[in-house]
């Protein structure tokens, strides 16, 4: 007969739920942790974690039969063929909007850990003051002061990659070394340094990936293929983390298919006393009972769990009385940013895909600089070179169009920049934003279509890196398939965005996307494209805001010749 009774009972085992199992199971209580979806184990169910492109029937990315059966997902970057399982089926588990709210939900043990953005900061005293300083809303209970420490904590075993920068709106911490910013970025830094007296800064993004080992832990190895699981636990999550912390206390129990339909209320006791599960795999109904109950699903579902608790005393849930259960969901804002062009980093390129890029600290309503609105955000992005394609017009939808000044530029009217099997490791688009009819069909809607379909992350929204993107060359032409041999590293190693550093290159150094001539191959040809000088940046920011900075060669390609 199955053990019913224990100390504490955590619902849900993505980051909170995760978290929760370790720290009561290493201060000795006996710990249920229930999972809704799946178990997917560390490792061996990381199934497509070594997967080249090439590898997949449909190259990775969606297929028209997705689409139809993916009706939210496929708005935006989660829906492709590399990860599909982790994302729950929305014919599934369907919900009403009242407006648009897209809800990318990861139902298995592990949830959204799997797949977050990763990027972590820290609130300070500017944050936590705010409410009474604005005269708005409640007043934080705690100050910095009070979760500095928590902070430290988490942050050691956890793992942050990131700068100690000395600043009052983003209090430093416990780092390991930070991914360095790529030439462009550092070129970005000085400028805004210069400009406004050190009031903005452009600082390395502060992200749950390993620059140095932790015990059953390696480094990031700079694949950029964080939402497929990391089999070198690179990142933080449940599997590679706290869930092997809680296991080898000998207190826990893991229930994945495992649905909590209820927290049992104790009306005499006015407490909850233990929870409701339904079995996903027999459709029984368990009642479990703890001293200690952690609702950990998310702020929606749990929530939703409250909602549907305690009902005959209160008719809004358990835990309605101030009226406010249910309400003041917010969501970060998406798809905003700014671009620009770099110049004069022709003779320098980056090496590897980081898992971040950079970081521009909130200024608004800081010091002098004051604002028509409260608060202030901060942005997210990130410098890379574009795809060398952009400039082939047999690789794209057309060829050159003009732009707003009269001149013709080459494009590629698929909207996004480098693929995953091309040199440059950019994960982001590159087009430049277009008036409807700039080319033809393709207007600002085809663009972000086009780029929705190709973009797989985030996340890290913040994604960020946060988002868990992924570009994927179109196969417009069978005998155009191929992939792209860099003579510096594999790109089975991972796709991917940004380099760690730049070096300047000497005549003799061959390297991707420098005025080379490069190589691409598939089974049946080769093909030799030379003298493409490429751009070296983009830059995407957000907080919500995201955008590229992007230089863009004079340089005509040669054309692209076959050889047998």
């Amino acid at each position: 007969m199955q053990e019913t009774q224990y100390d504490a009972i955590v619902v849900g085992s993505g980051i909170a739920g995760g978290w929760a199992a370790k720290e009561l199971t290493e201060k000795g209580l006996r710990v249920l942790l229930l999972e809704r979806g799946r178990n997917i184990e560390h490792v061996k169910d990381y199934v497509n974690a070594r997967k080249g492109t090439w590898e997949y029937p449909h190259r990775g990315r969606r297929t028209q039969e997705m689409i139809a059966h993916y009706p939210v997902l496929k708005r935006d970057y989660p829906l492709n063929e590399t990860n599909l399982d982790y994302w729950e089926k929305d014919e599934e588990s369907p919900y009403t909007e009242v407006k648009r709210f897209d809800w990318y939900r990861g139902y298995h043990v592990g949830g959204r850990s799997l797949m977050w953005g990763r990027q972590s900061y820290r609130f300070s005293d500017i944050d936590f003051t705010a409410n009474v300083k604005d005269g708005i809303a409640t007043d934080w209970p705690i100050r910095y002061a009070d979760i500095a420490p928590w902070y430290d904590y988490v942050e050691k075993f956890a793992g942050i990659a990131g700068s100690n920068e000395g600043l009052e709106v983003l209090p430093d911490g416990q780092f390991q070394p930070a991914f360095p910013l790529n030439c462009g970025e550092e070129q970005v830094a000085a400028k805004l340094k210069s400009q406004f007296g050190g009031t903005r800064r452009l600082i390395p993004g502060r992200v749950a990936n390993l620059t140095q080992p932790l015990p059953g832990r390696n480094q990031c190895q700079l694949r950029n293929a964080c939402w497929l699981g990391c089999p070198y636990g690179g990142y933080f999550s449940t599997q590679s983390s706290t869930l092997p912390a809680a296991v080898a206390t000998g207190k826990l129990t893991l229930k994945p298919w495992s649905i909590v339909t209820e927290v049992i209320y104790d009306k005499d006791a006015k407490r909850a006393k233990g929870v409701r599960v339904l079995d996903a795999t027999n459709n029984q109904t368990v009642d479990y009972s703890a001293k200690i109950v952690f609702l950990c699903a998310s702020s929606l579902n749990s929530s939703w769990l409250l909602m549907r608790s305690a009902t005959d005393i209160w008719p809004a849930g358990l835990g309605s009385s101030s009226g406010e259960l249910g309400n003041n969901l917010m969501d970060h804002h998406f798809r905003l940013g700014a671009s620009g062009d770099l110049e004069g980093l022709e003779d320098k390129y980056y090496y590897g895909r980081r898992p971040t890029g950079f970081y521009i600290p909130r200024f608004q309503n800081i010091g002098k600089d004051k604002r028509g609105y409260l608060r202030g955000f901060g942005y997210q992005g990130s410098a890379s070179r574009e795809g060398w394609d952009r400039a082939v017009a047999e690789l794209g939808r057309g060829g050159a169009v003009q732009g707003r000044d009269g001149a013709a530029r080459a494009v590629d009217h698929r909207g996004h920049g480098v693929r995953r099997d091309a040199a440059e490791p950019c994960q982001q688009d590159h087009a430049r934003p277009r008036e409807e009819g700039q080319m033809g069909a393709a207007g600002p809607q085809d663009r972000l279509r086009h780029r929705r379909e190709r973009a797989q992350d985030a996340q890290g929204h913040d994604e960020g890196h946060g988002r868990d993107a992924r570009g994927q060359r179109r196969e417009e032409r069978a005998h155009l398939r191929r992939r792209l041999l860099p003579r510096h590293g594999d790109p089975r190693d991972g796709d991917g965005a940004h380099g760690d550093r730049c070096e300047e290159l000497g005549a003799q150094q061959v390297q991707p996307g420098v005025g080379c001539a490069q190589r691409l191959r598939d089974r049946r040809r080769v093909h030799d494209v030379g003298g493409l000088r490429e751009p070296v940046a983009h830059v995407h920011g957000t907080h919500g805001a995201r955008g590229r900075f992007r230089r863009r060669s004079a340089q005509e390609a040669r054309a692209v010749t076959r050889q047998a």
